[in-house]
């Protein structure tokens, strides 16, 4: 069945440079994002206030997409640049106003049992999101299962490494095989090798970008994200900050985890953006 995607869619400065994979994140203030591995450096989209209506057409054709599983090809319309935003191709009447959801930490440990939830929260929203998984829970065929059914629904799984390990303090050996072994994993189980890479802690190192490169990913860190912090390991806390952030902008990439209280608070954190503007970007549109 054919559905349409909405797409096309810290409180301190710690909050927006905290790395996004467990509470206990917090690498050192002032560290600032490294650039990607994209070579576009184009400048973050300008804010946008609305769609033209030659822009809402061109929308309607990037979205026409499948969400069960029928091959449907569609054209790259955006990047991510060096700031780890969402920017329309050269070239593309693609929207600016568009936000990227990522979501980190699924099959990491027992505590990290939503994903499925949560895709199912956000297929019947019509919302795209990439899952950067860990593998420490795949050798179980219940969890396999479920990572199948994730990659059914039509989302995009990422690589967020073996054993969510700093890579920073792996050897080299070390960290090839935290990615390039959840790579094999993942393309065993689903059938599709990952586009993406997210380091553990935004702990990108020049032997992962090389990996990165060698397998043709990308790599990225993100915008913001606030479910690690304890005033918002809360629903209605965490939705609210979510869609109120001062860092929330065109092409924003929204870091989540793999929680209960951050499932609960999907569909608000959706609708929230929407009523702001801001279609949800599908993943695979992002070239």
């Amino acid at each position: 069945m054919k559905k349409k995607w909405q797409s096309a869619g810290c409180i301190t400065i710690l909050i927006f440079l905290a790395a996004g994979c467990s509470p206990e994140e917090k690498p050192p203030q002032g560290q600032i994002p490294e650039e990607n591995n994209v070579a576009d450096e184009a400048a973050e989209a300008e804010s946008s206030a609305g769609k033209t209506d030659g822009e809402a057409e061109a929308q309607n054709e990037l979205d026409d997409g499948d969400r069960n599983g029928a091959a449907v090809v569609q054209a790259p319309a955006y990047e991510i640049d060096s700031s780890h935003s969402v920017v329309p191709l050269a070239g593309t009447d693609a929207p600016k106003n568009v936000v990227l959801l990522t979501i980190d930490d699924a099959f990491l440990s027992p505590g990290n049992d939503n994903a499925l939830e949560m895709a199912h929260i956000l297929h019947e929203l019509n919302a795209g999101a990439i899952f950067f998984i860990n593998g420490q829970r795949l050798t179980s065929e219940e969890d396999r299962e479920k990572l199948r059914e994730i990659h059914e629904l039509g989302f995009e799984i990422g690589n967020h490494t073996m054993n969510h390990f700093n890579l920073a303090e792996l050897s080299a050996e070390e960290q090839r095989e935290q990615i390039v072994e959840l790579n094999e994993l993942i393309e065993e189980i689903t059938g599709k090798r990952p586009r993406f890479l997210r380091a553990p802690f935004g702990s990108n190192t020049e032997v992962s970008k090389q990996v990165a490169e060698e397998e043709g990913m990308q790599w990225m860190n993100w915008t913001y994200g606030y479910d690690w912090v304890a005033e918002y390991m809360e629903a209605g806390a965490l939705a609210e900050i979510m869609v109120e952030s001062p860092y929330l902008r065109d092409g924003a990439n929204l870091l989540m985890h793999d929680r209960e209280f951050t499932k609960d608070a999907l569909q608000a954190i959706v609708t929230g953006l929407r009523e702001k503007g801001y279609e949800i970007v599908a993943p695979e549109l992002i070239r």
